[in-house]
């Protein structure tokens, strides 16, 4: 509400919305002070120009301090049609303030006003259902506006229970429409587009607009993310199927090539092994620490009975604990009793 108030008092004051009620104000004063002094004796200071401009203002206001006041029946009629201009003046302002709310609201739920945000995030496509969940993932962890920008079909904002959330409609790969979503002034922008071909046209006009935004696409086909670097070096594809890596890669930058780092042949990956049983008890930290130091291996977790558990590092680790780590390669049990022996 009070984004709305903000940009109402601003449409009002570049507008014609005063024009009619001081219209009517205007007529009904040049036009009472004269019956006024035509119908009260001279003597009453009432006619005066310092007192009845104020006896007329408070009188209009139905307010009617008494300070002043006309002695005659004639001037007692002025000040009936005194009343009755002021509240025709003041239904008729009510009445364009109520108006011009009601049509901020409805521009706004139609995503054709201006969104006013920066430093925020702009989530260009909609699907619904995901995006509803993804817009509630980020609002859970991240304190930061958010901007949803849809395509023409989508005719109301899909998520008014939320009403800081931005919406805009609109031909997304226009620069206009995204203008209107302040990308050029937002921090990340998430591509989330009904396929990769529409998500490579949007990255194109999205990077054309603001260049300096993390920004984040979600791809089908992953194989063609090589298209966008060709756009943008620093342009991050996800896969579209995995909406939680979106919105971590938005929250971390980064996090995506760490991922795909350890997915890819060649890079770091992921294994497990049991505890060799020729092992002593050992804590996590110890396992940790050798590893680490010998290999150069990360432990990420433990499953023990089925359960995958993240332990602290003075845990001891039962016989048949499992680990799970980040490395080159996968490690022997010999070579895990071997640096451990250290």
């Amino acid at each position: 509400m009070p984004f709305v108030l903000s940009r109402l008092i601003r449409r009002l004051g570049r507008s014609r919305f005063w024009v009619m009620p001081a219209l009517i104000i205007t007529a009904v004063f040049l036009t009472s002070w004269p019956l006024m002094i035509w119908a009260e004796p001279s003597g009453n200071t009432i006619t005066s120009a310092d007192s009845y401009w104020w006896w007329f203002l408070v009188t209009a206001a139905t307010v009617g301090y008494g300070d002043f006041f006309p002695t005659t029946v004639g001037g007692r009629l002025v000040g009936v049609y005194v009343i009755v201009g002021g509240i025709v003046t003041l239904t008729t302002l009510f009445t364009r303030i109520a108006m011009a709310i009601e049509n901020a609201k409805g521009q706004r739920m139609k995503g054709q006003s201006d969104l006013e945000m920066s430093d925020h995030l702009v989530i260009v496509g909609y699907t619904p259902g995901r995006t509803e969940r993804l817009i509630h993932e980020i609002l859970a962890d991240d304190a930061h506006s958010v901007a949803l920008c849809a395509w023409h079909d989508v005719s109301v904002n899909p998520m008014p229970e939320h009403p800081g959330l931005g919406f805009i409609r609109g031909d997304l790969a226009e620069e206009g429409v995204l203008l209107r979503a302040g990308v050029h002034r937002a921090a990340r922008v998430l591509i989330d587009a009904r396929d990769d071909n529409e998500a490579l046209a949007l990255t194109v006009a999205v990077t054309h607009v603001n260049p300096n935004a993390h920004t984040v696409v979600t791809l089908r086909d992953m194989s063609r993310a090589l298209n966008f670097s060709y756009v943008d070096d620093d342009v991050r594809c996800v896969q579209w199927h995995s909406p939680r890596l979106a919105t971590e890669e938005l929250q971390d930058p980064g996090i995506a090539v760490v991922y795909a780092d350890l997915m890819s042949h060649g890079g770091r990956n992921t294994y497990s092994t049991r505890l060799p049983e020729a092992l002593p008890q050992v804590n996590f930290g110890q396992v940790q620490e050798a590893m680490g130091r010998s290999f150069t291996t990360t432990v990420l977790a433990v499953q023990h009975e089925g359960a995958v558990i993240n332990p602290g590092w003075d845990t001891q680790l039962p016989e048949s604990a499992v680990l799970y780590y980040v490395g080159e390669r996968r490690l022997s049990p010999e070579e895990i009793v071997s640096a451990l022996a250290q």
